[in-house]
Parts: C-alpha cells; sequence; structure tokens
C-alpha cells in the first residue's frame, strides 16, 4: 500500500507517517512548510521521518493542483490522509479567506484528483470545533450547521465537499472530527506547550475564561493510530476521535505546577466569542 499524507511535517501528520511506515507502508508525504508558528518544529519532525524507511517527501501546497497532480503521477496510491490545513480558531476570525483557501479549496483538489485517480480512500481531518454552540452529547449524527469561527467553518465546507464527492463518485471517506490532542513537538502555540513556557519562566498565564472550562486531552499516539484505522473501508462515515474523558483547563494547570514544582500566575481574558466552555465527545 502506497499513503499520501499530506500536512506529513505537522504534529499529527508526522506522527501518522511514521507509524505507517513502520506498519510496512510506502507513505509519501507533502508539507508547504508555512511559517504560521516555527518552521524550526516542523523541520525537527520532519528530521525524525527522515530516518524512518519507506517514507519520501515533497514540499508542495495542497491549494496548487498543479502541483499535487504532478506527485500522483509518480506513485499509484491506494489512500490519501488529508492532515493539511490552517489551524487555530481565533487566527481565522482575522484572516479567514486563509482559512478556505487552505482547508475548503485545498480539500476539493485532493478529492479531485482521488477521483480521477481512482484512489480507493479519503481520509480528512476535520475538527470537533463544529460542535461549539451545539448540545451536548456531541455524537457525530449532530447537524453541526453553525459553526462560530472561520475555522470551523472551512472544515465544515470540506466535510460538505467530501460528502459530494462519495455521492456523486463513490469515493470511500473517512471524516476525523478530532479533539484536542497535545503530546512532543506538539504546535508551540498550543495551550499545554504556552502553558508549561510560562509556568517555568514564571510569566503569566493568559487564560481565556476562568479555567472550568473542560478540553478533551487525547494523546499524540493514539489519535494518529485512530487516522491509520480510519482507512478501512466504511462508505462514508464521520468519526468523533478523541479520549472521551473531558479535564477541566485548571486541572492540566495543575499538573504543570506539580511537575515544575512552581506555581503558575494568571492574566486572565475575556472568555473569547469563537470558544466555549465544554469540549468533548460522545458520553
Amino acid at each position: 500500500m502506497t499513503v499520501l499524507v499530506t500536512g506529513a511535517a505537522g504534529f499529527i501528520g508526522s506522527k501518522v507517517c511514521g507509524l505507517l511506515a513502520k506498519d510496512g507502508k510506502n507513505v509519501v508525504g507533502i508539507d508547504n512548510l508555512n511559517d504560521y508558528y516555527d518552521v524550526r518544529v516542523k523541520k525537527y519532525r520532519l528530521d525524525n521521518l527522515k530516518k524512518i524507511k519507506n517514507v519520501e517527501f515533497y514540499k508542495a501546497d495542497i491549494e496548487i493542483k498543479e502541483d499535487i497532480e504532478k506527485i500522483t503521477k509518480k506513485y499509484k496510491f491506494e489512500s490519501v490522509i488529508n492532515l493539511a490545513a490552517r489551524a487555530g480558531v481565533r487566527y481565522s476570525i482575522e484572516n479567514p479567506f486563509i482559512y478556505v483557501f487552505a482547508n475548503t479549496l485545498g480539500t476539493l483538489n485532493l478529492l479531485d484528483i482521488a477521483k480521477a485517480k481512482k484512489i480507493k480512500k479519503f481520509v480528512l481531518a476535520s475538527t470537533s470545533s463544529l460542535y461549539a454552540g451545539q448540545k451536548m452529547p456531541f455524537v457525530e449524527t449532530l447537524a453541526v450547521n453553525t459553526p462560530i469561527s472561520s475555522y470551523a467553518a472551512s472544515k465544515k465546507g470540506a466535510e460538505a465537499m467530501c460528502y459530494s464527492y462519495h455521492y456523486l463518485y463513490g469515493l470511500d471517506i473517512s471524516i476525523l472530527r478530532y479533539f484536542t490532542c497535545y503530546g512532543p513537538a506538539e504546535r508551540p502555540d498550543m495551550s499545554v506547550i504556552r502553558f508549561i513556557k510560562w509556568i517555568d519562566e514564571g510569566s503569566p498565564i493568559e487564560l481565556f475564561g476562568d479555567g472550568s472550562q473542560s478540553r478533551d486531552f487525547t494523546y499524540i499516539e493514539d489519535i494518529a493510530r485512530g487516522t491509520i484505522k480510519s482507512l478501512k473501508e466504511t462508505g462514508f462515515e464521520v468519526i468523533n476521535l478523541g479520549g472521551n474523558k473531558p479535564y477541566k483547563l485548571s486541572y492540566m494547570i495543575n499538573l504543570i505546577e506539580k511537575n515544575l514544582n512552581k506555581t503558575a500566575k494568571y492574566n486572565y481574558r475575556p472568555f473569547h466569542k469563537a470558544d466555549y466552555s465544554c469540549y468533548l465527545g460522545k458520553y
């Protein structure tokens, strides 16, 4: 099996590539290596991938269909795992066009290539941010037609396009709505890394709300293995991928304090309009 993984230098993408290769799959990874966060982190992940056999990497952007088509001409792919995306709820409100181009148009480019190349399986990384503002429980069958951030809206567009290509052309598609992922070499703008850094250096934590909001923290390897399992044939399926065991942010902060043997200082900020107080999967 040869698998195309987009966003291969990303937090989840690099782990997925590594595990696929260790499982004996041939992996072709692509990433545009944009500077949304420190590129050195992406290069660090890529350096680790280069140590693993069966992984080839190309610098390419899913927004440029012609570049992806050139790569797909070189290989016979059985599956595509689309992990390339612009992430970040708050930044998406400032720059919505970037998110639509990468998350929605980029997904459309890949779907169209998958159709033309008769690629059997397509996996889309979506987001649990689509559940913001929805009533509990957050089940996959819940209508998520009221996204409250540009990021979530761009992912909703990608999901809708996936269903269209499944319905019209019979593509076998799994959509993964990820919940909060953490682990080594994660994005430096994520809360776990930021809080560790701030507490360690004695700077105040920038905390939106009072810390009582919950997040379904899930370890990176569990997320990556769940992503790989979604390669099985399903027809069309939406899957909540997370630990289903939410923890309050205040609990996470207390764990960091305990392990660093330091006390957090706080800079409280108003609860963000595009955020939400509870963030978990099915009960």
